[in-house]
């Protein structure tokens, strides 16, 4: 049976809402499942998202079966009506009515929503998400609850906490002379900057963090909430942005310094498949082998013995990444683990450690729970392992070590993850993190200065859920918040969303950057039921090896005219000079590289894919277009290097 092209660029069948446009005037948005996004004035994005959404105990996104929908279109006016049923996991229903009009200068979406039973629920009510492309560091008005006024600006570095609190509205500038005022109704509303999480966006939500969480919908109480969204415009009539057409420009420049070395993640409970799978960490060339140990989850002496294996079959350096229970005295519970790894024979090139408390999130308003000091932490570590780098930060993502700050002066890194599905886990929302993910990075430069760095392993799935009791299943393959496993790890787009990863934290100086573990749902080979033959790599190992030889590379800073659209990174090794590009689209995309060169052009495409992945083929390549077809990844291998 021919494979779907849907199969082959995300790993699945499931295809995601249609999207439906509505405008009146120069007011325009996309009407997605129920709720708005890309909502622009004159071609101009004023708000990313307005959703009515509803949590579930463990903060997993419940989904909305919509009924009754109806778009009015009228001459100065569209007015859209639908009934949403959300139904939690102990099968409690919560029934909404919502009202969404659309003006020329303003726009409501209202919503009345009732539970038939109890309904628990860690949120329930609106988001509304404003973009940080052009926004953040802008100032903006908040209106508060009182009718005072707090004037102040987007954040620009990424804040830990809420950056306003007990909002009524919010008005900022879109362009010069259009002002956008976003006023809430209904509840308590506050601010926080998601880049934490890497959201291209600052979310205005419902109910502030500080009060108990979960909580509980009353049987039959009806709740009311609006958003009002209008569009103030002073002076002259604003000219339509409209999207270039054409090829996309890309620019190039030398940049100081190298890119990182690429690790791989080892975990126990994939012991019996990653010793099948030992031979790829060699043919993909990672130098680091990142080896989660926790003995909280029961892992111990066999758990060491198999890294060593794997470290002695592929020659890499091997990073323990070890949490500490601190229950009992930290050199007792640090020197068994330092007993075991010496029993093991295991040579550690680092060792991170994190107290296991900090798996979990601390949200604003919560109790921190009991810890030792992180000081006294890195001391019993250092006593325990003299002479091996200790790495210290985060396990989970950059939003826990952006709220708790590790004592870095006697770290020889600081090392956290990240998550691109933590609130929303659509194709677009997915690659937007892009746009975050850049100033994750430059925020952890601003706290930590030069500090070494490493990231990982980071995937597009959830290793763990630092905000419930578990991550979510997902058996059916389709496209989930906070899940354990996601199709499109498996497919093209896995692959371009690795290699834009890559391209992203680029600029800054990471030493080993992971972004996949060896086997398993977060890993290099595929299983069954894949766009790739069971045991054959997933197209995302041919990037890992392509970035695993750039590794130590001079950097080539590489810039396109579409960023949202084609992003790039490139090194020079001797004479040859390497650019490779992922488009984050489902559209064909086109390049233009300037510059009279002998080129050779590799392609991880759907064609490729569609033929069985096998070793990438190697052309020539002429002229200055290059074409992208939808999520594929493109090798540029410049033969007599770039222009200084």
């Amino acid at each position: 049976m021919t494979a779907s092209r849907a199969f082959l660029l995300f790993g699945t069948e499931e295809h995601e809402p249609e999207a439906r446009h509505l405008q009146a005037g120069r007011l325009d948005a996309e009407l997605v499942g129920g709720n708005l996004r890309m909502i622009r004035f004159s071609g101009t994005e004023v708000v990313r998202a307005i959703s009515f959404l509803v949590r579930d105990r463990d903060w997993g996104t419940c989904a909305a079966a919509i009924t009754n929908l109806s778009v009015e279109e009228e001459e100065a006016a569209t007015i859209v009506r639908y009934n949403a049923r959300f139904q939690a996991p102990d099968g409690a229903v919560l029934e909404c009515r919502a009202t969404i009009e659309l003006f020329p200068d303003a726009l409501i979406f209202d919503a009345r929503f009732t539970p038939d039973r109890d309904f628990e629920t860690a949120r329930a009510g609106f988001a509304i998400l404003h973009p940080i492309v052009g926004v953040a560091g802008q100032t903006v008005a908040v209106e508060h609850g009182d009718g005072s006024i707090e004037r102040s600006v987007f954040p620009d570095r990424i804040e830990p906490w809420q950056p306003f609190k007990d909002i009524a509205a919010i008005t900022h500038e879109v362009m010069p002379g259009v002002e956008a005022e976003c006023r809430m109704a209904g509840d308590v509303f506050e601010m926080e900057d998601q880049r934490n999480w890497t959201d291209g966006s600052y979310k205005t939500y419902v109910r502030p963090l500080a009060l108990p969480w979960p909580y509980v919908l009353k049987a039959g109480a009806t709740v009311h909430q609006a958003i009002r969204l209008s569009i103030r415009q002073a002076g002259a009539a604003i000219p339509k942005v409209d999207q270039e057409s054409g090829p996309i420009a890309v620019s190039l420049r030398r940049e100081q310094g190298t890119l990182p070395a690429i690790g791989i993640g080892l975990r126990p409970d994939e012991m019996s498949d990653e010793l099948l799978d030992a031979g790829l960490i060699r043919a993909l060339g990672a130098r680091h082998l990142v080896c989660h140990f926790d003995p909280d989850a029961g892992h111990a002496a066999a758990a060491l013995r198999h890294f060593r294996q794997m470290a002695d079959s592929s020659g890499a350096a091997v990073t323990l990444e070890c949490f500490v229970p601190c229950r009992r005295p930290l050199d007792v519970e640090l020197g068994e683990v330092a007993r075991m790894v010496r029993d093991s024979g295991l040579k550690l090139a680092s060792l991170a450690v994190s107290p296991s408390v900090d798996r979990q999130s601390t949200p604003p308003g919560s109790v921190w729970p009991e810890c030792p000091p992180l000081e006294d932490v890195y001391a019993a570590a250092e006593r325990t392992f003299p002479g091996v780098p200790l790495g210290g930060g985060m396990f989970s993502y950059f939003t826990e070590l952006n709220r708790k700050r590790v004592p870095a002066d006697r770290l020889a890194y600081v090392t956290h993850c990240t998550n691109p599905i933590v609130h929303a886990a659509d194709d677009l929302s997915v690659m937007q993190t892009f746009e975050a993910l850049r100033d994750v990075t430059r925020s952890v430069r601003a706290i930590y200065g030069n500090r070494p760095y490493r990231i990982g392993p980071s995937t597009i799935a959830m290793r763990q859920n630092p905000y419930g009791s578990a991550t979510k299943e997902n058996p059916l393959g389709k496209r989930i918040a906070m899940a354990s496993r996601d199709p499109r790890h498996n497919a093209l787009f896995g692959a371009a969303w690795t290699l834009a990863y890559a391209a992203t934290v680029a600029d800054a100086e990471l030493e080993v950057l992971t972004l996949s573990t060896l086997a398993g749902s977060f890993g290099l080979v595929a299983g069954p039921g894949e766009p790739v033959k069971e045991g054959h790599p997933r197209p995302l190992f041919h990037v890992l090896r392509w970035l695993a030889a750039l590794s130590g590379g001079g950097r080539i800073a590489v810039e396109t005219a579409a960023p949202d659209r084609v992003v790039g990174l490139g090194a020079a090794l001797g004479e040859t000079s390497t650019l490779l590009f992922a488009n984050l689209t489902p559209d064909l995309q086109t390049l233009r590289l300037a510059g009279p060169a002998r080129r050779r052009l590799t392609l991880l495409d759907e064609n490729w894919l569609r033929e069985g992945a096998r070793e990438p083929e190697v052309r020539a390549q002429e002229g200055e277009s290059i074409m992208l077809p939808a999520n594929a990844v493109a090798r540029i291998d410049i033969l007599s290097g770039i222009e200084q």
